[in-house]
């Protein structure tokens, strides 16, 4: 039996749990747990009973629940009748957490936000999930996830970009923030609403931390929503949003690449009847590249997404007629298709050697073919220009000129001109331009 006798001051319980002052303050005034006695001057006073309510409160959102939601659960157990902590002995906190808690003392989202960045730069799992467990208490699942999470994982991104970071550091954020979203979703409330909406990411995009958040934030509004994740091949959203009698496709795209995928997709389920709903990082960076899909662009943030989905649900959706590429661009995207295997073979045998390895130097030369078809099929070469800073940034960290790039897209070129000849225009005129300022 746990012991309802108040006998332990606020700096014990801080002690014991690991838990921030302001954070158990906001539980008791948001949430009513735990419920502190008082002493003669007025000072909290709390039972065992109490302490350990605060460790099973932790350790639900260990689990992955947010606070409103692991109260939630705690007040269904005692509206049963039941004691969440019946034939529980008091336990510390390392056996739930694994480790000794930090306790810092601004707790605003942006100074999570610094803390939960430094835990994955340093590979601490544990304080990075102490620093959501801190945020998530306090704050809406949204904000933490928007502010957190994804301004976190933006940052060192960044960081990586100026190679600041290494690519370990950010996979090991990225996976971090992914687990938790996964979490986050599974324990969302079962769905409310009649509509059924598909969230996912066309052929070849890998980056599904956005698409989950507005999985996350749409299954959190009720909506029944499917999550199918990464990589999905564009015949399979078709049938999948057939069988489910899907009201609402929603895909992303973070390259020009994958969006080339996603306008396929979203061609094929046009072609079923079936409505889309679309957005991501190259949308934003290029927005006449909308204009090429069919269906509704979803905005240039989470919220205004979240915002355009409830419109689109209340309204029937306009059919839109989307753009096709100038002639020019579409006989280059066919040209281009059809001998670009001989046209890489060509740059490998000309290019001198040089000091990246072979892994990188296929790398490079599979992603800006990809993107030259994507940009084609786009009917613009400046499409191109964001992604190029892959390029630039691979030789950045090898430490090598610029010179390289500009000989590696000369050498581009004549190898264009060699297996296409005029067709290639546009392409040989976008390298000539890009040649022309990497040796300004």
């Amino acid at each position: 039996m746990l012991s309802k006798s108040p006998a332990y001051n606020l700096k014990a319980v801080l002690r014991e749990t690991g838990l921030a002052a302001d954070t158990l303050r906001a539980w008791e005034r948001r949430y009513g747990l735990p419920v502190p006695q008082r002493s003669a001057g007025g000072h909290r006073l709390y039972s065992q009973y109490d302490i350990e309510t605060i460790k099973w409160l932790i350790a639900r959102q260990a689990e992955g629940l947010s606070i409103s939601r692991a109260v939630d659960l705690w007040n269904e157990i005692t509206a049963s009748g039941s004691d969440p902590l019946a034939g529980l002995a008091p336990s510390s906190l390392a056996t739930l957490t694994g480790s000794a808690p930090i306790l810092p003392a601004d707790t605003t989202l942006d100074a999570i936000r610094l803390e939960w960045v430094t835990a994955c730069l340093n590979f601490s799992e544990t304080q990075a999930e102490q620093a959501l467990n801190k945020a998530f208490s306090m704050f809406p699942v949204e904000s933490v996830c928007m502010d957190v999470l994804q301004k976190g994982m933006s940052e060192i991104g960044n960081l990586w970009f100026e190679n600041r970071a290494s690519v370990q550091q950010e996979h090991f954020a990225s996976g971090l923030a992914m687990r938790r979203l996964d979490a986050l979703l599974s324990a969302s409330p079962a769905p409310t609403r009649p509509q059924t909406i598909l969230v996912g990411c066309p052929p070849t995009e890998w980056h599904a931390f956005t698409p989950l958040q507005i999985a996350l934030f749409l299954r959190r509004r009720g909506l029944n929503v499917i999550y199918l994740g990464a990589n999905i091949p564009a015949e399979r959203f078709a049938e999948t949003a057939l069988n489910v009698r899907a009201n609402l496709v929603i895909l992303a795209s973070q390259t020009l690449s994958s969006a080339a995928h996603l306008q396929h997709a979203a061609l094929a389920l046009a072609g079923q009847g079936v409505f889309v709903g679309f957005g991501g990082r190259i949308f934003n960076l290029r927005p006449a590249i909308a204009e090429y899909i069919p269906g509704q662009f979803l905005g240039v943030s989470l919220e205004d997404a979240v915002k355009e989905v409830e419109s689109l649900l209340r309204t029937k959706p306009k059919e839109k007629t989307p753009k096709a590429a100038p002639q020019e661009y579409l006989s280059a995207m066919h040209g281009f298709s059809a001998r670009r295997a001989q046209i890489e073979g060509t740059v490998k045998a000309k290019l001198p050697p040089l000091s990246i390895g072979p892994e990188e130097l296929n790398a490079s030369i599979q992603y800006l073919g990809d993107n030259i078809a994507a940009a084609l099929q786009f009917g613009d070469m400046e499409h191109l220009a964001g992604e190029m800073d892959w390029l630039k940034m691979l030789l950045q960290a090898y430490q090598r000129p610029r010179q390289e790039l500009a000989a590696f897209m000369d050498i581009y070129s004549q190898a264009v001109d060699a297996h296409i000849n005029g067709q290639g225009e546009p392409i040989k005129r976008w390298l000539a331009g890009e040649v022309a300022r990497l040796g300004a």
